[in-house]
């Protein structure tokens, strides 16, 4: 239920201490923390299937350890959240706000990015498997290719450690490439996330250096579209 609050629009009528969550489908924070602890899912592919585009090295480590840290530190700040909760000591809930967002999107972002990747033996870069993205992609920027060049772009001069995504805006029914710093959730600018691409350095620099622009050009050719269309399909 965590995870699926922050695969939909923020409902900004909520009252800030509760931003992470919408009332309906989180209550609150505690009753996150006192239904299960979040897990860290298994990826749908084994950790050299993406070669050459991403080694299995950082595959491995991001993985296991970035990954995996952020769900530690996620249970951590939630279990601390709700004990602040249950004695109704608001400076202490509002001080963990802060690391519940970072990794609670970490977490969030993390399991999009693994379903938005597939080896290409799994249809990884095949774009005939999103015919209506693909169609909603060329409406929106006139092919697919300026598409790819604008999302590169935008998604390079991201300044530090962030993301880059490939958005649904519901209000106008469009596409919209957007960026988030650090572990910011995209379903807080509103935006329904489809596809999300990981430029912290962990994600890359073991191969790619500081070259951050190589490594966006590479992870075209495992981009799981399959998955990027039952997204926009379900956002719709």
């Amino acid at each position: 239920a965590f995870a699926s609050a922050f695969a939909r629009p923020l409902d900004r009528s909520l009252p800030s201490t509760v931003m992470l969550a919408r009332v309906r489908a989180v209550p609150t924070l505690r009753g996150v923390c006192t239904r299960a602890k979040h897990t860290l899912p298994d990826l749908p592919f084994e950790a050299n299937a993406l070669e050459p585009a991403i080694s299995a090295e950082i595959m491995t480590i991001h993985h296991s350890k970035h990954h995996n840290t952020y769900v530690t530190n996620l249970n951590a700040a939630l279990e601390k959240y709700a004990d602040a909760e249950a004695k109704g000591d608001m400076a202490a809930m509002i001080a963990l706000q802060g690391a519940i967002k970072f990794n609670g999107g970490g977490h969030v972002n993390h399991s999009i990015f693994w379903t938005n990747l597939a080896p290409t033996t799994c249809g990884g870069g095949d774009m005939s498997t999103a015919p209506s993205v693909q169609k909603a992609i060329e409406k929106q920027w006139g092919s697919v290719d300026t598409f790819k060049t604008t999302f590169n772009a935008t998604t390079a001069a991201v300044q530090g450690s962030g993301w880059g995504w490939l958005g649904y805006c519901k209000a106008s029914d469009s596409l919209k490439i957007a960026t988030c710093a650090n572990q910011d959730p995209l379903s807080t600018t509103g935006l329904v996330p489809l596809l999300g691409v990981d430029v912290w350095e962990h994600a890359y620099y073991l191969q790619y250096k500081n070259v951050r622009p190589d490594y966006l050009k590479a992870i075209w050719g495992v981009v799981n579209w399959r998955n990027v269309e039952e997204r926009f399909a379900k956002a719709k």
